[in-house]
Order: C-alpha cells, then structure tokens, then sequence
C-alpha cells in the first residue's frame, strides 16, 4: 500500500466502526497464504487463550447446549470447532454486539474495554482456523441478461425475446428457484425463438435435411447431440440425447415434417435444467467416486469456459473457449489468462459492468429512482441514461486501458454529452447527444466520488444524504461494513420542527451523534458524507443549501486528517489504494463465484492481494487473479468433508 495512515479494517464482519482503528498503512509484500500454518497456530492459541474464557464467561452464561437457548444461538458448538464456516456469521454477528455494548446484556457481568476490543481483534485471526475449502460450487439459473444472451448466440435472435421475465436482484448471490410461472414464460420465449430464428441460423444448427432414404431419426440424433453440446455448453451424455430424441419421436408420431419435430427437440433443450442452470460437469459414477476420496477437485475445462465466458460476457462460451475446453487446455493458467484477456477485449465485455460495476457503484436503480419533479425537472429519461452510461463507460476505460483501481476515486477525466455537461459547468464546451471523453481541470471531479450518477443514487428525492453517501464510501469504495441505525433514531424528517428550524442539515445531521449508540458511526460516516455536500441531490456544484445557509464541508477523520471538500477527501482515499483494491477484489470474487466470501476464501484474497499490489493494483491484474483463483478453478464435491488439513487439496501455488 501507499504511504501515509488509514482507518484499518479489522476484518469484512460486519462490525461496530468504532472497532477500526487508525495505523500506519503496512505493505501487503507478505504472503499469508504461504505463512498459513504459523498464522493458524497463533490464532488457535489466541482462541484457546483469550477467546474461550471470554466466551465461557460472558456469553455461555445465556448461550450454550441447554433449553432454552437464548436468540436462538449457540456457542457450545462454535467452541468446538471455531474455523467451521457453519459458525462465522455467529461469531461475526457476536463480535459486533459486544463491540457495540450490546452485549453482555444489562445486569450480567461486563468485560472491560480491552477484553471488548480482543473479541473484536478475534475475527482477524478466525481466518486463519479455516479448512483449505474452495467453497461450494453454486448450481444457479441464468440471469435474465445472460438468458437473452445466450438465447441471442445461439439462435440468433434479439436479446428482448426475454424481457418478459421479471427482473432479478444482481450481486454475490442468484435465485435459484424454477417457479411453474416462470416454465411457462420459458415455453412461451422457446416458441418465439423458433418464430424469430433466421434461415442462416437453422442451417447452422440444423443442417440440411436427410435424403428421402436416409433414417430421420439418425439425422435427429447428431442433430441432438450436436446442439445439446453447444446448450448445454459441454458435450451430452447418452441419457441426454436421448431424451431430446424422445421429443423428435413425439413429434414424428403424431405426423409432423422434420424440421417441425426438430423444433420439439430445441424446445426441450430450452426448458432443460442443463441449459436453464450452470452447473458443474456431469461424472461417470466411477470417476466421481475416485475423484470425490479427495473432497476438491479441479474444476471441468467446460465448466470453468462457463464460468468465465458468463463473468465477463454474460453469455455462453464462444468456439474459441469451447475448443480449448475439448482439449483440456484451459484450466492452465497461462491459456486462463490469455482466454481472459480476449474476453475483456471483445465489446461483450460490457457484461462485467451491467451486470457487476453497476451493482458495485450503486447506479444499478438509477433508472427508477425519484427525484421531486419540482425540484429537478433536469433528472428527464435522457439525464439518467447520461448518467449510467458516464459511470459505466469511465469504467470500461480503466478496465480496456488496464489502470490501476485507486483511478476509481482520482481522475483527471470522464465521460459527458451536452444533456449532462450542464451539471458539470460545462454547457458550451460539449455539444450533441453522444458520450465523448472529457478531460477535467476542477479537483473536485473526476472519480467516482464527484459523478452526478453516483451522487444521485445517495441522495433522497428531495434532497442530499450526507449520511448515504458516508456509508457509500465507506462500504463500496473501501469494503467496510457500516451497522443499520437504531430504530428509536429519528430521520431528519421526522425531528422536532422548532428544536431544529434554525439548524443547518450538517447541525440537524450532528444530532445523530447525541446518541451514544450512533457516536461510533456518526463520527467516521458523517464527515465523509459532509465532504461531498457541495455536490447537490443530482451532482450539481452549490456554496449554499437549499434554505440558503453556506455549506459546511471541511471535517476531519480519526487521525486527524483534515479535508475541505471533495479534493482532499479523494486525496486521502488515495492514499489508501490497497483498501479500495481488496474491497473490489472481495466484491468481484463473490460475484464471480455467485456467493459470499467466507472462511479459506479470506487466506485466498490475501494472497492474491500480494501479486495485485506487485503489479501496481492494475484492474486487469484484479481481474486475472480472480480467474485464476483457488476458488473460482476448484470445487467443493458435495457429500464429502475436505481434508481439514488441506493435504490433498492443489492451489496455483503449489
């Protein structure tokens, strides 16, 4: 990392803020992963020596084997086996309880301040307690983005065949569940494809039809076979073709043309489970047995071209990743990275922002959003689109052009069209409706922080947040977890009228920090979100409020880093560019393996954070060492324990 102090991360749990703690920024140079068993040794002696007496003391008291058990939790178990992933929220949710006094409950005995602070200091070392685990492999259904894909790059029609099924929440996780609604909408969007599928595009899939002597259902078969494998997008199993030829037999039986009972087939194929899901390869029962004694193994070529060509297209593998999958090739991680570099060279690779950068940077919903009409009649359709397309083509641009990530909080440009050249002054000086790239001379823009999109996203419709955009910056820009408020903390909305009618926002805001239980936040969120207070609700530059009063925006950070607005707050999360990354990495990782870090998965970050920081937090970098990750290139095979000791288990650096 840079030079200079930050507010450190104790861990990701999501813990009080008042756990981090300002220090000097150390190097990441240090493998963890390479040092796992003295780390492990030291955090079982940590845990044996400080954690269980505390637990004893303070929490068994209420939560242990016995009825009833207290919240419905549980220690006993945890005490165990404390590295087990079944118990990490546990500890996670227990640590931040305590940190926050919460927990020990009134009346029972009280740890002191330090004993308060070595339970929060436990989630660091919980890591380290953790089995070498990949993870479970997440069997989950398409997107509807990377349905309409797919749908587009093997048929040949139009992505809107599929904008009749509902919308789907992106981020680390996926819906996994097949409603009989949604096979009906499947079956309705299988009988528009075949509407809609043009003649070169049946020819390709299709062929030509058997001459007159030739068996149909031969023809039918190396049709299946040949269709299932790029739908599937790994060859088909016997069983499989079979029961797409049970389709064709159907058809025929009840005297239909070829090409109409080979329409019966694709249907199938398109409301399949094998196309619908992405799942890992299919096993002889022989071959599972053998490989499962181990409990990981490497993941199938076609599973991992599946995986990748989805992350960053949101589409099916092309013939490029499909013919080096046939030939065993791609799980090497020189051929990995090179597969990915073409990827993220091809214009599909916008995928990674729509359906990951947008989620990330929070302007996802920005399309839905209200904003008081009265108040901004400039938020028009033309104006939010403007305002997507900026965030997403500046981070295509770092991506194509290979910078390093902390450009997402420092640039010296952006993107803008004459609809939303206005909210950045500079109405004259871009002309017309397309995105064309701007260099910027005001250091108060450029990066994330000052684009009018992400600043309307953390505003209320009527007004600016200082409190959603200190909890923006803090949670998506530097990973940190920021605890929901306290239900008897009254919105500004809702305080007293004459207790508050000669406040400003900034003074209305401050009373958060009253309340003991808020303090700890309020203190590190609230002088961020006042940082960027001169950017109104939609991004707009402003030295007075809306009643009029001269905004406020200097403040100073613990640490005594000092800013007066958007400039130096940017310089100082400059300065943390080992923070930003790891939080992007976590983030990407996650969406990658469509779960939630936990347990080994730390060890792994940490180690790839070593090869990030060497080249520079380049994101391309970022992006190849996810790729070629432990986790996204093995998989857990259920019903089986991995090796505890992870003895059998091969990571990139072995």
């Amino acid at each position: 990392m840079a030079g200079g102090v930050a507010i450190r991360r104790i861990s990701k749990a999501p813990v009080y803020l008042g756990v981090y703690l300002i220090t000097g920024l150390a190097s990441p140079g240090r493998s963890m992963a390479a040092d796992h068993e003295a780390l492990k040794a030291g955090a079982e002696q940590f845990f044996r020596g400080s954690v269980t007496p505390f637990v004893t003391t303070y929490c068994l008291p209420c939560h242990q084997n016995r009825r009833p058990t207290r919240a419905g939790v549980n220690f006993s178990p945890a005490l165990k086996d404390p590295g087990h992933a079944a118990f990490t929220e546990q500890w996670k949710r227990g640590a931040a309880r305590v940190k926050a006094h919460d927990m020990p409950p009134k009346g029972a005995p009280q740890p002191d301040e330090a004993g308060r602070q070595m339970f929060a200091d436990w989630l660091a070392k919980l890591k380290y307690l953790s089995h070498k685990d990949p993870g479970p492999f997440v069997i989950r259904r398409l997107t509807k983005t990377e349905y309409g894909n797919t749908l587009r790059d093997l048929f040949g029609v139009d992505p809107s065949v599929a904008d009749g099924l509902p919308d789907e929440v992106s981020g680390e996780g996926y819906l996994n569940s097949l409603s009989p609604l949604q096979l009906e909408q499947y079956l309705t969007i299988a009988g528009e494809v075949l509407r809609r599928m043009p003649t070169a595009a049946r020819k390709r899939l299709f062929g030509e039809p058997p001459p007159p002597k030739a068996d149909p259902r031969e023809a039918a078969r190396k049709v299946a076979a040949s269709l299932a494998r790029k739908a599937y997008r790994r060859p088909p199993t016997a069983p499989e073709v079979d029961v797409l030829l049970a389709a064709f037999d159907l058809g025929k039986r009840n005297n239909l043309p070829y090409p109409r009972a080979l329409q019966l087939m694709v249907k199938a194929i398109l409301v399949s489970p094998q196309f619908l899901f992405i799942t890992p390869a299919l096993e002889t029962e022989a071959g599972a047995e053998a490989k499962s004694s181990a409990g990981i193994v490497p993941l199938d070529d076609y599973q991992l071209a599946s995986r990748l060509s989805y992350l960053l297209w949101a589409t099916m593998p092309d013939d490029e990743l499909m013919a080096l999958a046939g030939s065993g090739k791609l799980h090497e991680p020189a051929v990995l990275k090179a597969q990915a570099k073409r990827l993220l060279d091809d214009r599909r690779s916008r995928a990674l922002f729509d359906g990951f950068g947008a989620h990330w940077l929070s302007v996802g919903g920005l399309k839905r959003q209200v904003f008081d009409p009265a108040l901004f009649p400039q938020m028009t359709d033309a104006m939010r689109q403007a305002m997507y397309d900026e965030v997403r083509l500046f981070f295509e641009s770092i991506v194509r052009e290979d910078q390093s990530v902390i450009r997402f909080v420092d640039s010296d440009y952006t993107y803008l069209n004459e609809t939303l050249a206005p909210i950045y002054g500079l109405r004259n000086s871009v002309k017309g409706p397309g995105m064309r790239r701007v260099r910027l001379s005001d250091g108060n823009r450029g990066g994330v922080l000052g684009m009018p999109g992400i600043l309307a996203a953390t505003s209320f419709p009527n007004r600016t947040s200082a409190v959603k955009r200190g909890i923006w910056v803090l949670e998506q820009v530097l990973g940190e977890h920021v605890p929901a408020a306290t239900p008897d903390v009254p919105a500004l909305d809702k305080q007293d009228p004459e207790a508050i009618a000669k406040l400003t926002v900034r003074q209305r805001t401050e009373l958060h920090r009253t309340n003991a239980v808020c303090a700890n936040c309020h203190q590190i969120l609230d002088p961020i979100g006042f940082g960027l207070e001169k950017f109104d609700a939609i991004g707009r530059w402003r030295d007075q409020d809306s009643n009029g009063q001269p905004i406020d925006s200097t403040g100073e950070l613990p640490g005594g880093h000092r800013f007066a607005g958007p400039r130096d707050l940017k310089a100082i999360l400059g300065s943390r560019a080992g923070d930003v990354s790891r939080n992007l990495l976590e983030r990407l990782l996650a969406y990658a393996l469509g779960r939630k870090l936990e347990g080994y998965d730390e060890i792994v970050v940490d180690d790839l954070m070593e090869e990030i920081a060497r080249d520079g937090y380049r994101m391309r970098s970022l992006i190849h060492e996810v790729v070629t990750s432990y986790p996204f290139t093995h998989r857990r095979v259920e019903g089986r324990v991995a090796d505890k000791g992870g003895s059998n288990a091969q990571t990139r650096n072995d």
